[in-house]
Order: structure tokens, then C-alpha cells, then sequence
């Protein structure tokens, strides 16, 4: 069995505000997207959290119309806003009853060579079942999985699921398996004293192999360092990684996969819970674990860019025979030559993601 994660910075449609092209406008638009969705839950809106709405609006470009490069302003019952002729701009909701809105982030289409790229990193990984990051839905990866992924004239992956997370960018975990899901469980609803814990979801999937065996595969997303404070964004990733092992130690099988984009490095104190207070092995310590060498997967794939994870159970790492890093859908540098890529791939946009996949053979019984 092999088994892989593989972040594909969502297969169709990606929010404008996560192209690194526009980063210095995107960062400043992601928080206050997520700032203003908070301030438009307040059961009442004070003359302060007015004005902090209106400020928030204003960063995105939203206060003197309802969509801007980056946002959109969703007024779909009720309004928020009086807009007058002399250019002045009022809350009139007086609390979340008051209106049904929000704000969403625009879209662009991804470049279709990107996803021809991503489809080539998943055809020459091969694995059995797919950790998937960063998917816009379900809908979205099965219709990726059965018109680009196909063995035989069937789909390679039969049985895909992706449950959506806390996410209001549309970037989701989900799980691509050529064998059944037997069960299948939601974290998004954890919480812990400081609220709710995942920033999307620890998916929670049951996967039964031809021989019988039951493998337990937990995909993960942590918070991202790209947008908010260190301190904040350190401490996100840290309630994180202890709840997922807490998950770890409660689930009742020996065969265990805890994989995904934990966002940190082996050595950070956010992912310590996890990587160092388990017993949980990373796939890239077996010996016969292929790194080509370089131990990163994001970016320049430099050490302090490792951010993805096959983390195996004691009897999963004893059944490891290997493993690896594709990086070849990975735009290579600055010019794309620090390592080989797909040919086709003449400039960063057609890149299949900024990620690496990650795999690990299983002998099982």
C-alpha cells in the first residue's frame, strides 16, 4: 500500500487573495476578510464595531460598492450599509438579526496546464490513497479524480470524500482512495478553552484494504504563517497538533496515518505535541525514505521548509518499506532548475502547486 498527501492549491477555482504573485495586497485582504466575518456575528453592532466595519470594508475596497478586486459584499437579506449621494457611508444593520450577508473572496480560474500538472504528480506518485490539501469541495476533486485520473478507462480512485472545514476560502482536506472508506468522521466542531481548533478540519477516514486491514488516516491542514500574528498563528498550530493527538491516542487500531500540511518545521514548538510527545514516526527518518536530496517540500525544499508530513503509527513504521518527495510539478527556484520538472512547465503558473507530495510504502498484511 501506498499512501501520500499532497497539497494541490485547490484544483479549479483559487481565491485571488492566495496568489503569492499579489501577496502585498492579498495578506492585508485576508485579514480583514476573516475580521470582518467576526465583527458581523456581534449579536449588536456598537458604534465601535461599526466603525471597525467600515474600516475593515475600506481595506478590502468595499465601502463605496459591494465588489472589489479581491471581495465581494454579500447583502442577501436585510442591509448593512446606506450608501448616500454625497459619498457618505452608514452601518444601518444594528446587529447580526438585523441582515443575512457576508463577505467572500473572489476567484480566478487555476491555469488548465496547472492542472494537467497536478494530475502528472498524482499519476506518477501512484499511491493507493491520497491525502488531499487545499480542495475546493467534493464535487470539485471527483470530477478532477474521474476525468484526470483514470486506470483502465475507470477512474483510479473510486471513492473520494471531502467534508467541508472552517474555511471560508474554500480550501479543504479530503481523501482520494482506490480502496473503501468504511467510516468517516469531522472535527470541525472541536474546541478546546480558546474555541474552536481547526482552521479547516482533522478528517478523520477509515480505509479497509483488499488484505482486510484497517488503516486509520487522519488529513490535516494547520493554520498557515502567510496572514496574522506569530504569536497568534504559533499558538493556533500548537492547539492543533494537541488535539490531533489526543485524536491519535484515542483511536482503537494499531495502523495509523496522521499526514497533511502542518505549516511548521520537525524542530518547531507548535508541532512538538505532535511530533515529539507521540509515538508517531515521520515517514522521511526510514532509511530507505528518498528526499532527492533536498528535506523540504515547499519553496526552495530547503530544510526550514519542510511542511508536509506522513506521520506512521510504531506499526505502520515497522511495516515501511520506503518513501519519498515528488517534486517535479514543484517550479524549481526563481528559474525553475533546482531540481527536474515536467517540461512543460515554462513559469511558476504552471505549476501543479508550490508543494511537494509526499508518500510511504506499507507492507501489510
Amino acid at each position: 500500500m501506498r499512501i501520500a498527501t499532497f497539497n494541490v492549491e485547490n484544483l479549479f477555482n483559487r481565491a485571488r487573495a492566495l496568489d503569492s504573485r499579489n501577496w502585498a495586497a492579498g495578506r492585508p485582504a485576508l485579514e480583514a476578510h476573516q475580521r470582518v466575518n467576526t465583527l458581523f456575528e456581534e449579536p449588536s453592532y456598537t458604534d465601535e464595531v461599526k466603525r471597525e466595519i467600515l474600516r475593515e470594508l475600506s481595506r478590502l475596497g468595499l465601502r463605496n460598492g459591494d465588489s472589489a478586486r479581491l471581495a465581494r459584499l454579500r447583502q442577501n437579506r436585510g442591509r448593512l450599509l446606506r450608501r448616500s449621494r454625497d459619498g457618505t457611508v452608514t452601518v444601518v444593520a444594528n446587529g447580526r438579526a438585523d441582515w443575512i450577508g457576508w463577505v467572500e473572496l473572489t476567484t480566478d480560474r487555476v491555469d488548465e496546464l496547472a492542472l494537467t500538472h497536478t494530475a502528472m504528480v498524482l499519476e506518477d506518485v501512484g499511491a493507493d490513497v491520497v491525502g488531499v490539501i487545499e480542495t475546493e469541495n467534493r464535487f470539485a476533486l471527483k470530477r478532477f479524480a474521474d476525468a484526470g485520473l483514470v486506470e483502465g478507462g475507470r477512474p483510479r480512485y473510486p471513492h473520494v470524500m471531502v467534508v467541508d472545514g472552517n474555511d471560508e476560502r474554500g480550501i479543504d482536506v479530503g481523501v482520494l482512495s482506490k480502496f473503501p472508506l468504511v467510516a468517516q468522521r469531522s472535527h470541525v466542531d472541536d474546541v478546546d478553552s480558546g474555541g474552536r481548533i481547526f482552521s479547516r478540519d482533522c478528517a478523520e477516514y477509515h480505509v479497509r484494504t483488499p488484505e482486510g486491514a484497517l488503516v486509520v488516516v487522519l488529513v490535516n491542514h494547520f493554520k498557515s504563517k502567510g496572514y496574522g500574528g506569530k504569536v497568534a498563528s504559533d499558538a493556533t498550530r500548537r492547539r492543533q497538533a494537541v488535539r490531533v493527538a489526543e485524536i491519535y491516542r484515542s483511536l482503537e487500531t494499531e495502523y495509523v496515518v496522521v499526514l497533511g500540511d502542518l505549516n511548521d518545521t520537525p524542530d518547531s514548538e507548535p508541532l512538538a505535541p505532535l511530533l515529539r510527545e507521540t509515538d508517531l514516526r515521520d515517514i522521511s527518518a526510514h532509511r530507505d525514505f528518498d528526499d532527492g536530496g533536498r528535506p523540504g517540500t515547499y519553496g526552495y525544499c530547503t530544510a526550514r521548509n519542510k511542511l508536509d508530513y506522513v506521520l506512521l503509527s510504531p506499526a505502520l513504521f515497522a511495516r515501511a518499506t520506503g518513501g519519498g518527495i515528488h517534486r517535479r510539478g514543484v517550479w524549481g527556484g526563481k528559474r525553475g532548475t533546482l531540481w527536474p520538472i515536467y517540461p512543460t512547465m515554462t513559469g511558476p503558473v504552471h505549476a501543479g502547486s508550490d508543494h511537494a507530495a509526499v508518500w510511504a510504502d506499507l507492507d501489510l498484511p
